[in-house]
C-alpha cells in the first residue's frame, strides 16, 4: 500500500530537532513502504551489487581486500547520512542498499577467494549471524516488523539484518549456481520459484507477513545476482556476455530513474497516522 504525505507535513518533520533519544519513537518510519516498487528496486540493487563488485575488483587494481575496504568506507558514510535523516529519503536509503549489496558480495567473495572458506561454511555462518540479529532484535523490540523502524536502535537492527541477508544471499547463490553446477539462468529460475512459493504461502496459506518479508528479502539477493551474472558473464561461461560495465550502467540507470520517480511522487512513503494503528 502507498500513501502521499503533503509537503507541509514533510516540512514540519524536517523542522524537528536533529536528535532524539534512542528509545523514543519518532513519528516517521525510516524505511519505504513495501510496494511493487520496493521489490523491483531491491532486485535491481542486488544485480548491481553483483556486477559492480566484479567491475570494481577488475578495474581499480586494489585487489579484493582493497576494494572491500574502500566500499566499506563509502557504506559507513552513507549509513551515517541515513541515520541522521529524520524520515525516509529514497535517494539516501537506496544508495545505502546498493552499497550494502556491493559490500555484502565482497565480504562473501573475500571469505571464499582470499581465505578459502567453503561456500557451505560461509552460508551457514551468515545464516547463524542473521538469526542472532533477529533474536536480539526481537528480544529488544518484541517485533521484527519494518513498519515502525523509527528509533535508532530499531534502525541499527534493520541495517544489520539487511547486511547479513545480502552476505547470506551471495554465499547461498554462489553455492547453488557454482557448486551445484546449475548455471545462472536455471539458478535465477529456481530462486524466482522459491519467492513465488513464499508469496503463495503468505497470501493463500497465511504465512506470517514479517517472516514472509524477510524470507523473500533473502531470496531476492541470489535471484538478482544470478540475473546479473547471466547478463554480464561471457557466453563461454553460460552468460550473455554483456560485460560488467554495460550491465552495471544499465541497472543503475533504471534504479536512478525509479528513485527519482519515487522522490517526486512519494508513492512508497508510509502514512504515519495509518501506521500508528498497526502492531509495533
Amino acid at each position: 500500500m502507498t500513501a502521499d504525505i503533503p509537503g507541509a507535513v514533510e516540512a514540519h518533520n524536517e523542522s524537528r530537532p536533529a536528535s532524539a533519544p534512542t528509545g523514543r519513537r519518532l513519528r516517521w518510519n525510516k524505511v519505504p513502504e513495501v510496494t511493487a516498487y520496493f521489490w523491483v528496486i531491491k532486485i535491481l540493487c542486488t544485480t548491481v551489487g553483483e556486477t559492480a563488485a566484479d567491475l570494481l575488483n577488475e578495474k581499480l587494481g586494489l585487489g579484493l581486500t582493497g576494494v572491500s575496504l574502500l566500499m566499506s568506507v563509502f557504506l559507513v558514510a552513507v549509513l551515517v547520512a541515513q541515520f541522521r535523516t529524520r524520515a525516509y529519503r529514497p535517494g539516501v536509503y537506496w544508495l545505502a542498499v546498493a552499497l550494502i549489496s556491493i559490500v555484502g558480495t565482497l565480504i562473501s567473495d573475500n571469505l571464499t577467494d582470499n581465505l578459502g572458506v567453503p561456500l557451505e561454511t560461509s552460508t551457514i555462518a551468515f545464516a547463524v549471524a542473521l538469526v542472532v540479529v533477529f533474536v536480539a532484535w526481537y528480544r529488544s523490540e518484541r517485533t521484527l516488523s519494518i513498519h515502525h523502524v523509527d528509533t535508532t536502535r530499531r534502525e541499527s537492527f534493520y541495517w544489520l539484518a539487511v547486511l547479513f541477508t545480502f552476505a547470506l544471499g551471495t554465499a547461498a547463490g554462489d553455492l547453488v549456481a557454482e557448486r551445484m553446477d546449475l548455471g545462472y539462468w536455471v539458478s535465477a529460475g529456481l530462486f524466482a520459484l522459491a519467492i513465488a512459493a513464499v508469496a503463495v504461502a503468505h497470501f493463500a496459506l497465511g504465512l506470517d507477513a514479517v517472516w514472509s518479508f524477510w524470507i523473500a528479502y533473502i531470496l531476492t539477493r541470489p535471484l538478482g545476482a544470478s540475473v546479473g551474472d547471466y547478463l554480464s558473464q561471457p557466453t563461454s561461461d553460460g552468460g550473455l556476455g554483456l560485460g560488467t560495465v554495460i550491465t552495471s550502467v544499465l541497472f543503475l540507470t533504471v534504479v536512478l530513474g525509479l528513485v527519482v520517480f519515487l522522490t517526486v511522487t512519494r508513492r512508497d512513503v508510509s502514512d504515519p497516522e495509518r501506521l500508528t494503528s498497526r502492531a509495533s
